[in-house]
């Protein structure tokens, strides 16, 4: 008996690209929304993760701001959502694994990915691709041998109500 695919079922890429993009959701960044999901190489989901302030910090803990002194941005304090996922991966095997992100890593989670053995990231856009974080990401991803790749939407509406 042949078995046929239903054509409005999502391929694995859209699956974990939508999985992503609703765990940016969790962030509370009035900025920008970041989330990523790491997927074992036959399709299991291994972790999850979004942009936010370390475990245990309260609202008003820390500073949201872009802009201003150092100190008093968001910058020193914000978890990227890669470095998340990996620390909630609570020290799974991450060899040969994907990550499906909503934006292109920067040079720091680039490092802890390819620490962490993850052999492809697919990400859906790349905001600042002239910054130079992202610029040594791409050199240190293409180096490494780290597959990197744009997802390029298909235009499939997802409606998720809760």
């Amino acid at each position: 008996m042949a078995v046929t695919k239903r054509q409005d079922a999502l391929s694995w890429d859209e699956y974990f690209m939508s999985l992503a993009i609703i765990a940016s959701k969790r962030s509370a960044d009035p900025s920008t929304q970041v989330g990523c999901v790491i997927v074992r190489p036959n399709n299991k989901i291994v972790s999850f993760g979004y942009n936010g302030f370390p475990r245990g910090a309260k609202d008003g803990d820390f500073p949201w701001e872009r802009e201003g002194e150092w100190i008093n941005t968001k910058y020193p304090y914000v978890v990227h959502d890669a470095i998340n996922a990996i620390l909630n991966a609570s020290g799974a095997d991450l060899t040969g694994c994907k990550m499906y992100a909503n934006m292109y890593p920067c040079n720091d989670c680039a490092k802890a990915l390819a620490q962490a053995g993850i052999a492809e990231i697919i990400y859906l856009e790349n905001k600042h691709p002239e910054d130079k974080i992202y610029q040594a990401a791409a050199k240190l991803m293409e180096i490494l041998g780290i597959k990197c790749r744009k997802y390029e939407p298909t235009g499939k509406k997802i409606i998720v109500e809760v």
